[in-house]
């Protein structure tokens, strides 16, 4: 009997060495932190509140706009019966007339007053006149005065746009009244071709001469027989080929340095529409 309490003493105190390190590892509380463990509320975490930064306005551009200026409205080139222009010289006789009398002293009243009265009776002598007598004015001056000065040249349009384009058609009608008649037909065919070049073509017609215009003078028609015109065209020093031929005119510097016989209406072929183009391109 003593025997079996022995060995269940023994037993009980000898534990299992799993139980040993499980007791270890327990910790001891003592009862003051059971007692606190007990009383502590358990603490739940609040939810994290996410502050959302603003949300970005949308950018909004506010642009003035200016009143709507009118464009200014394109001045039609001014054309008369047939279509013609006013010449380029009519606007530079103008601005002559209106500069005179700030350069020379007189308008132009004033010295056609002052021709008649103190200079010569004949008009090429007042050229001379006015041009030895008078240093102010220049050889253009002298003549144009000289020319101003004559009464029988009282009817000039070559200062009057309106005046001019009046006279421009009545130009073209005397120039091939008579026995040019027949030439008519061709000098309408080439102002045909010519106003196919481009909107910037002008028709400006000289008493004995059609000019034909871009910038400047690309080609003129001039009735040079009864049976023949010829077309007159500025390709300034290109070699002649073909029907074209020189004038010498480039040597000369004038405009017009090549031309073509026309004597029939076949003649106004694709070679002319070809020299005229190269004209016209050439004023660009």
């Amino acid at each position: 009997m003593a025997s079996k309490k022995s060995r269940a003493a023994v037993a009980i105190k000898k534990k299992p060495p799993a139980m040993k390190a499980r007791m270890k590892a327990a910790p001891k509380s003592s009862p003051k932190s059971a007692m606190a463990t007990k009383a502590r509320p358990k603490v739940v975490p609040a939810a994290r509140q996410v502050t959302k930064p603003p949300a970005k306005k949308a950018l909004t551009i506010t642009v003035a706009k200016k009143s709507a200026v009118p464009a200014a409205p394109v001045k039609p080139i001014a054309l008369s019966r047939g279509g013609y222009s006013v010449h380029p010289s009519v606007s530079m006789m103008q601005k002559w007339i209106a500069e005179l009398k700030q350069k020379t002293g007189r308008n132009l009243d004033e010295w056609i007053t002052f021709v008649r009265t103190s200079g010569p009776s004949d008009e090429a002598a007042r050229r001379i006149w006015l041009k030895d007598k008078h240093k102010l004015l220049r050889t253009n001056d002298a003549w144009w005065i000289a020319e101003r000065a004559n009464p029988a040249n009282a009817s000039l349009v070559d200062d009057d746009p309106k005046a001019y384009l009046a006279a421009a058609a009545r130009y073209v009608e005397e120039m091939y009244a008579g026995g040019k008649g027949a030439l008519k037909v061709f000098h309408d065919r080439l102002l045909e071709i010519a106003r196919t070049m481009g909107r910037d073509v002008r028709i400006c017609p000289c008493k004995t001469i059609v000019p034909i215009y871009r910038r400047h003078v690309i080609a003129q028609i001039f009735p040079a027989s009864r049976t023949r015109i010829d077309f007159g065209l500025a390709l300034r020093d290109t070699p002649a080929s073909g029907r074209l031929i020189e004038t010498g005119g480039w040597e000369k510097k004038d405009r017009i340095t090549h031309r073509i016989p026309i004597n029939s209406l076949a003649e106004i072929d694709s070679e002319v529409e070809r020299w005229l183009r190269f004209a016209y391109e050439l004023d660009a």
